[in-house]
Formats: structure tokens, C-alpha cells, sequence
């Protein structure tokens, strides 16, 4: 018979640091798992460092059997997200468990209920997990492309993890997808006509991001994010704080050329988002920064030369979606991004992407430009 599996609450840097250090031995064997640095998920856990913490209430888990500790998860709820409408995911009484990871099934199950119970506690009536921590950071479980390594901000998973979690009556709530593209030789001919037409037309604007003004062009970026996505499925607002953060977290990895701001009549109208694939570098630094590996990281984000890039995130304000100049928008941004890609950079192939299963404008894009699908996400609901 095994020992008894005991929970508790994290409490104190021990307890902290066996947080973040398990999924580093029960990934260990996994090729294609890449190892977050340890500093950043410090940071992502602790309160007045990541400003999510301003308007979440987080609780951090650990199951031990004897000395031993073999699973981890966090349950949380978020302030924000409860005042959005239930039609659009989240809503009054959901709450949300993440950053899962469990030695067996036994172990498993023992954390997703202790989790629940804490959201019960909380007055949470539904589950919608895993989310780690925000909406938008790392959401949904990996049930599809565990043959190759997740790009920057992007989850991986064991494969059986999904398995042992409907097992505890979890039902899909959303399948969120991403696209993997070849990027050196260009586009189909009809997505290069509509670029052409573009760059004909005396009102539309597409240009670089200045990063001589990066904190005000962040704000164009998140202003325009926040009412774009304002009715998607799953949308939780960024607080000013937040901004400011994220602004200051993503400048080193921000290339003028790879990310864009369209305007029409001088006023912007949309955004696109592209970053080198850290991850390429990540992989073999095992979550360390020091000693040397902090040099490397610097030395390489100087001038980037990577195969591969992401597109995490677009948007159009809402006086243009649904129109017709909205997909012309997309698909001159995206060019522009590919050409400086591949010429300054060196990039093969890129990934957009998280895209929602429904997102019928994002789905006809990447149907476009000829990208497929490569992994597969799923955000699971259950009613406590």
C-alpha cells in the first residue's frame, strides 16, 4: 500500500521553491518540455512582482507523500473576470486551477478536489481550468503536438494528463488551436494581390513599432487589444498596471520590424505581434540564468537569429472588424512581418496562434496564408 498523499498550502520559500522545482524533475525526461527560468516563475508566484496578484486571489498546493513531494497546482480566482459576462466564459462564480503536475493519477485527483474545495470556499460555483494563472498567459492543456517543443509562452504537457483530468468530470468548455506556417517563400498569390491593393490605398498606413517610444506605443498596442477583444470568449481586461508590466517584461524581445500598427487616416486601426522563439535558447539553460547563461541570453536578444517566430497576438478595433479591410490589415502586417523575419532573421517557420476554435476571421486567415493546425489546446469546465 502507498503512503498517504497529504496536501497543504504552500507556506514559505521551502515550500515555494518545491513548487517550481517538481515540474523541473517530473519533466526531466521529456525532450521537448522547456524549462521556464526559475526567476521568472519566482516572479510570476509572488505578489508585488506580477501585478495579476492586484486583483486575484491565488492559492498554491502541494502534495506530499511522506518527505516526498509528487504534484503541485494553484487554485485562483480573478476579480476582473467575474464582473465579465457568463456568455463570453468566465463570469460571476468561476474560478480557476493551474500549473498542474502530479507523480500518478491518485496524485492527480487529490489536488484537482483540494483545489475545488478551495474554490468552493472562495463562493466559486465553476471550474474553468487549467489556467496559469491569467487567461493571458499560458491557458489550456496540450492535447495535441507533444512531438515538438512549445514556442515562447506557450504550454506543454503530458500527454496523459488529459486522460486523468476528464476522468474527474471535466467537459471541454473551448479547444483553443495554433498554426504553424513555412515562412521563406512567401504567401499564396491571392493573399499577395490583397497586400498590393493595400499598399495602394493613400488611407491606410502600415509602419514599425518605434521602440525610441515603446512605453506609448505599448498603450496604442493594449488600447487597442482591450476593446478588440473586449467580446471574445475568455476576455479578461489588462489594468493599467498590468500594461506597464507587460510592456516592461516583453521590450527585450520586441523587434521594431517583427511587430506592427496599422492606421487609416492617420488613426490606429489594428496591431500585429511577432517575437523570436526564445525557447530555442531556453531549452538547453534548464532554467538557469547564472552563472553565464544570463550573457548568452543578452548577446542573443542583441540580434536575434532564429528559425522560428511567433504571432501570439492581432487585433482590430471594433469600427473595422467584420469588414473587409480588416483581413487586408492582417494579411499586410503579417507579410511585412514575414519579409523581416526571414531577411534580417534568418526565420523558416512561424506559429500563430492561441486562436479560438470559433474565431471564424483568425480561422480564415491562417486558412489563407496555408498554415495547419500543429497543437491543440483544451480549456475544461466543470460546475462544483
Amino acid at each position: 500500500m502507498s503512503e498517504q498523499i497529504v496536501i497543504t498550502p504552500v507556506s514559505g520559500k521551502g515550500d515555494l521553491d518545491a513548487f517550481i522545482e517538481l515540474a523541473y524533475r517530473l519533466n526531466a525526461d521529456d525532450p521537448n518540455w522547456v524549462p521556464p527560468l526559475r526567476a521568472d516563475m519566482r516572479e510570476l508566484l509572488t505578489p508585488g512582482k506580477n501585478p495579476f496578484h492586484e486583483h486575484a486571489k491565488v492559492q498554491l498546493f502541494l502534495a506530499r507523500r511522506g518527505d516526498k513531494v509528487v504534484g503541485r497546482i494553484s487554485a485562483h480566482y480573478d476579480e476582473l473576470a467575474l464582473e465579465q459576462p457568463p456568455e463570453q466564459g468566465m463570469g460571476p462564480g468561476t474560478g480557476n486551477w493551474g500549473l498542474l503536475e502530479a507523480e500518478d493519477e491518485e496524485v492527480n485527483a487529490a489536488l484537482i478536489a483540494r483545489a475545488e474545495d478551495w474554490l468552493r470556499e472562495q463562493g466559486m460555483t465553476r471550474v474553468l481550468a487549467p489556467i496559469s494563472l491569467s487567461i493571458w498567459e499560458e491557458p489550456g492543456l496540450l492535447v495535441q503536438g507533444h512531438d515538438h517543443p512549445p514556442m515562447i509562452m506557450m504550454g506543454h504537457h503530458k500527454p496523459h494528463y488529459q486522460g486523468w483530468i476528464e476522468a474527474q468530470g471535466y467537459a471541454v468548455a473551448k479547444k483553443l488551436y495554433t498554426y504553424d506556417l513555412e515562412v521563406e517563400n512567401g504567401f499564396p498569390e491571392i493573399v499577395n494581390r490583397i497586400v498590393k491593393l493595400g499598399e495602394r490605398s493613400k488611407n491606410i498606413t502600415v509602419r514599425r513599432v518605434d521602440k525610441s517610444r515603446f512605453e506609448d506605443e505599448a498603450q496604442i498596442i493594449l488600447g487597442i487589444l482591450n476593446e478588440a477583444w473586449s467580446k471574445n470568449w475568455g476576455f479578461v481586461p489588462f489594468t493599467e498596471t498590468e500594461k506597464a508590466y507587460g510592456a516592461k517584461k516583453l521590450k527585450p524581445i520586441i523587434l521594431e520590424g517583427a511587430n506592427m500598427i496599422a492606421e487609416i487616416d492617420g488613426e490606429p486601426a489594428a496591431f500585429m505581434i511577432s517575437w523570436p522563439d526564445i525557447n530555442t535558447k531556453l531549452i538547453d539553460m534548464k532554467g538557469k540564468l547564472f552563472p553565464f547563461n544570463w550573457a548568452k541570453l543578452l548577446w542573443w536578444l542583441r540580434n536575434p537569429q532564429s528559425p522560428n517566430f511567433r504571432v501570439p497576438l492581432m487585433g482590430v478595433v471594433k469600427k473595422y472588424q467584420n469588414t473587409r479591410i480588416a483581413s487586408q490589415l492582417a494579411f499586410m502586417m503579417i507579410e511585412y512581418i514575414r519579409r523581416y523575419a526571414v531577411g534580417e532573421h534568418g526565420a523558416k517557420r512561424a506559429e500563430v496562434g492561441w486562436i479560438l476554435e470559433d474565431n471564424q476571421g483568425m480561422v480564415a486567415i491562417a486558412d489563407a496564408i496555408e498554415s495547419k493546425v500543429n497543437r491543440e489546446y483544451r480549456i475544461y469546465e466543470k460546475q462544483l
